[in-house]
């Protein structure tokens, strides 16, 4: 179940996760918070449902569609798989990106060693089993290091917490962006496909299945929260140092 959880987590924190956060924190300050509580209530009702009916069922996203209409599960999986290379190409050069800031390695190589570890994960006879430590190792470090940062930025915390219930601003289309991007195209079905291959299928495990769901999403929306507090915290200072 964690390794379905944290994968889901991980796939929704890419290179657009992060950027949308920071620009979105920097746009409308601490008034971002209520949009980020609404957007993880959103994202919880989906996902649940969606887990709920692939995983009782035991069939996969594109075997369902095909029993609903012949066909349908085709199309489906390759508007999937066409959002799946667009978004990746972005996760790849984010990892060369973080390979270059941490070891200044050029970031085309960093890419490339990056989808190489990919690959060799993927095609090992126990991907399952190093898949789902990896991503809940490589998920639980990443939140750690974000907790540092928000804490060391010393973000305004009760000014947020105030917006998240009286926003000072309210922007749908931020709400939908955020929604989209924590459970729109593969990400969703990324950790439900991980439960059913792991056995964890039909109703005897709809309790497992409900709280795997509940907790990938709240994952994402500790990490979200997390990297809204440290963004914010460095605007916060960087406005104070203006002002000086």
């Amino acid at each position: 179940m964690a390794g379905a959880m944290f994968l889901m987590a991980t796939s929704a924190i890419g290179p657009g996760f992060l950027t949308q956060t920071s620009v979105f924190t920097v746009q409308m300050g601490a008034a971002f918070a209520f949009a980020i509580l609404l957007s993880i209530l959103v994202d919880i009702a989906i996902q649940l449902n969606v887990w709920r009916v692939l995983c009782v069922s035991g069939l996969r996203a594109n075997e369902l569609g095909n029993t609903v209409l012949p066909g349908l599960g085709w199309f489906l999986a390759i508007l999937v798989f066409i959002g799946g290379v667009v978004f990746n190409i972005g996760n790849i050069a984010g990892s060369g990106l973080g390979l270059n800031a941490m070891l200044g390695i050029d970031a085309r190589i960093g890419g490339v060693l990056s989808a190489a570890i990919a690959i060799f994960i993927f095609l090992s006879k126990k991907a399952g089993i190093a898949l789902d430590r990896i991503v809940a190792a490589l998920g639980a470090i990443m939140i750690l290091l974000m907790l540092y940062v928000a804490i060391v930025s010393q973000p305004p915390v009760g000014e947020a917490l105030k917006n998240a219930v009286m926003p000072e601003q309210i922007d749908f289309f931020v709400i939908t962006t955020l929604i989209g991007g924590t459970v729109g195209g593969y990400i969703t079905f990324a950790g439900a496909h991980r439960l059913i291959d792991s056995g964890l299928s039909g109703p005897e495990h709809v309790k497992d299945i409900t709280t795997t769901s509940v907790m990938g999403i709240i994952i994402t929306g500790v990490m979200r929260v997390l990297l809204f507090l440290a963004v914010l915290g460095v605007a916060a200072t960087g406005v104070a140092l203006s002002e000086d």
